[in-house]
């Protein structure tokens, strides 16, 4: 059978992970019972229990065994990564409400460590050596696309590309005139076909099958044990994310799917931010902001601070916070810099080439006004402009505003006067929210602290 090793990946990362807490906790005892006496071996079948409900809770809260075959490696790792984050948290939690010392924070700390490897490792070896092997034509699911337009074409298009997920493509079957080598037949052509040549699955293209068509596709698919797998009219949502809810038994389609609407990716995102903006205020802003706060005042009349109204999380005032950079000014809320403004004072150049004018918003992301990776915040009056020529411009309002973004890293600071560079940074701000990861603001702050000592020709 092609697919006969799919059904048993369920079952390798099940028993990996209970070799895998064995192992953390075998290592965890070992590595911390005092003057190796093996006095603390009478705690392992209680910690094992202990540990092993914990796991199966978090994994089935995380649904951290939903696995598909084209799931990126990344992905797997971050959800072995929340799973992981999840245990220590709830076990931590079940610890301090029962008020157990048995265990020592050394052996604790052993054994998260050595818990976090093992499930790591184990999740990457199983997927790759399943990328190796599938790459080398084993374990293959063979597909049939009924239809041919361009969405067809698309998913053509990636599974020749992607060899590593196992998928072979056999043919388009279509009623339209084509001219297309890989064309078999016409859609009455397909039952017999799927018969002949043992298919496995039939994309089926929404807008070019009728219902007749379809539901006698789909009566002959059950009856066959073939998988089938509708390919709907993307036309106005073709850069979106879609996701299936169900309500009871009703399904709905949701258009927009956002990560950050996970709670824990919340929380992953919550953490970074206030340890990060912690660092940088005791570490940098102790003492950077006396030194730039008496070269402010020298070089100028008016405060340190500069204090703007901007848009936040679904479109919420706050109060944004920077150092003062212009010559004080009626403009200030209602025209942003340009190349030259004669409104920068001489340190203001200073500070906002060198990124210094936006430090006082690690105090907003302490706060939780703002996160440090996310679309830029406006001031109000350019809301309501950039949202009259920018489609899907509120979107951008879904997460938290950032000090740093994706749009600012690839080339969209400063001055958007043009039309293409709102848009362009609409674009890159909606990517980053459909496609939001713990790596990617990783990236995306080592892009930023680049810029910084490089020199960003957009900061003026």
């Amino acid at each position: 059978m092609p697919s006969r090793y799919s059904k048993y990946i369920r079952l390798i990362y099940n028993l990996g992970d209970l070799t895998a807490i064995l192992f953390s906790i075998t290592g965890a005892l070992y590595f911390s019972q005092p003057n190796n006496n093996g006095s603390n071996w009478h705690l392992f079948l209680p910690f094992a229990f202990f540990s092993v409900a914990g796991w199966m809770i978090c994994t089935n809260l995380l649904g951290s065994y939903e696995i598909y075959r084209i799931s990126r490696r990344l992905y797997v790792l971050l959800s072995a990564l929340k799973t992981v984050i999840l245990y220590v948290i709830l076990f931590e939690a079940g610890l301090n409400l029962t008020n157990t010392s048995v265990l020592s924070r050394e052996t604790l700390i052993y054994h998260y460590i050595l818990l976090a490897l093992s499930v790591v490792t184990l999740r990457l070896t199983v997927t790759t050596s399943l990328r190796i092997y599938r790459s080398r034509g084993y374990n293959l699911r063979r597909i049939i696309i009924a239809g041919h337009n361009e969405m067809a074409l698309e998913i053509y298009r990636f599974i020749t590309a992607h060899p590593e997920y196992g998928y072979k493509f056999m043919g388009f079957f279509s009623d339209t005139k084509v001219i297309n080598p890989n064309l078999k037949g016409k859609l009455n052509d397909i039952e017999q076909y799927v018969l002949d040549s043992n298919v496995n699955e039939i994309y089926c293209c929404q807008n070019e099958i009728g219902k007749k068509d379809m539901k006698r596709l789909i009566d002959f698919a059950d009856n066959n044990l073939v998988r089938i797998k509708i390919l709907p009219e993307l036309d106005n949502y073709s850069f979106q994310k879609l996701r299936i809810d169900l309500y009871d038994i009703l399904p709905i389609l949701m258009v927009r799917t956002i990560p950050l609407d996970d709670a824990m990716n919340k929380l992953i995102k919550r953490t970074f931010d206030i340890a990060f903006s912690l660092t940088v205020i005791v570490f940098i802003l102790s003492w950077l902001l006396p030194i730039i706060a008496i070269a402010i005042k020298l070089d100028s009349k008016g405060p340190i601070f500069f204090k703007q109204v901007r848009s936040g999380i679904n479109n919420k005032n706050f109060n944004c916070y920077k150092l003062r950079s212009m010559y004080v000014n009626e403009q200030a809320n209602q025209q942003l810099a340009r190349r030259g403004d004669s409104r920068i004072t001489p340190v203001g150049a200073f500070i906002r080439k060198t990124s210094i004018d936006e430090l006082p918003q690690f105090f907003n992301v302490l706060f939780g006004h703002m996160s440090i990776v996310g679309p830029r915040p406006h001031m109000l009056k350019l809301n309501e402009e950039y949202a009259q020529v920018a489609d899907k411009y509120m979107v951008r309002h879904f997460v938290k505003p950032g000090i740093t973004g994706l749009s600012q890293v690839r080339g969209y600071r400063g001055d958007t006067s043009e039309l293409y560079q709102i848009r362009g940074r609409v674009k890159l701000d909606i990517f980053y929210l459909e496609n939001w990861s713990f790596i990617l603001d990783l990236k995306i702050i080592l892009y930023t602290v680049l810029n910084i000592f490089k020199g960003d020709e957009h900061a003026y």
